[in-house]
């Protein structure tokens, strides 16, 4: 029975199936084609998402993306599971292009209260104060018509989140970047931002994220290199999680190119 399966797994019908089943269930590689998540995430990182991280999503085919079973749950997966929780890094469809995939960081669900102040993100979480007093230090929290927000909740712990200086509000860059109104987001969804949160592409302009549109999580970078091809050894088989402790104390990079990805 061994020897049979064996001689199936190796032969091109085997392959193809046991391939096909990893990327539809287990793992999918993914290359970072943008700046959005840097530090924490760089141009070049060719990773695996662990695709049973939130459930397992409806399988597709790999790039063409067509689902090859319907949706029978109407949320976007064959099995629901946990849900992305704030701070997470979160592999998801573009909800106004499910063919394209983003990553950026969950910084509020469904319940939360978001609103950007002078860059500054502020949160006020759907558990409410006393929650964000057992939760968050006096220094980070500030009182607002009776509620209490979370200033900039995220960067103590991921320091690969960072602003751009050189992007100021002088009317030339989008509004958002500096001030926004208070968002309430909508139960099952998400908030998403990138961790270069000035040059980001994210839900500050699109809306918030469905739980139907989540694919899963950062497993590991198999391979990374840079603009010149120049293999960056330090981050090979390496997990999201050790790579921003290694940037705990270090100067962020702050060349950055121009606009919003």
């Amino acid at each position: 029975m061994i020897k049979k399966a064996y001689n199936w797994a190796s032969s091109w019908t085997g392959t193809v199936i046991i391939v096909l089943v990893i990327i539809f269930f287990i793992a999918q590689a993914f290359v970072i084609p943008s700046g959005s998540m840097k530090n924490s995430l760089l141009i070049g990182d060719m990773l695996f998402v662990k695709k049973f991280s939130y459930g397992i999503p409806v399988p597709r085919i790999p790039w063409l993306e067509v689902p090859i079973l319907p949706d029978f749950n109407g949320n976007g997966h064959l099995i629901e599971g946990d849900k992305p929780q704030r701070g997470d890094i979160v592999v998801f469809r573009y909800p106004h292009n499910d063919k394209v995939h983003y990553v950026k960081r969950c910084v509020a669900t469904g319940g939360d209260l978001v609103l950007i102040q002078n860059k500054n993100l502020l949160l006020h979480p759907s558990e409410g104060n006393d929650y964000v007093r057992k939760n968050y230090s006096k220094d980070q929290i500030i009182e607002v018509e009776d509620k209490l927000w979370v200033i900039n909740p995220y960067q103590r712990k991921h320091p690969g989140i960072h602003h751009d200086p050189s992007v100021v509000n002088n009317g030339l860059a989008p509004a958002k970047l500096f001030n926004m109104l208070p968002v309430q987001v909508p139960k099952g969804e998400y908030f998403m931002m990138g961790d270069n949160r000035d040059h980001s592409n994210d839900s500050r302009f699109w809306g918030t994220v469905k739980y139907k549109y989540i694919v899963g999580k950062p497993w590991f970078i198999y391979f990374s290199w840079d603009k010149n091809k120049k293999i960056r050894w330090d981050r090979v088989f390496r997990k999201v999680e050790s790579i921003e402790k290694d940037l705990i104390g270090k100067k962020i990079e702050i060349n950055h190119e121009k606009g919003i990805y």
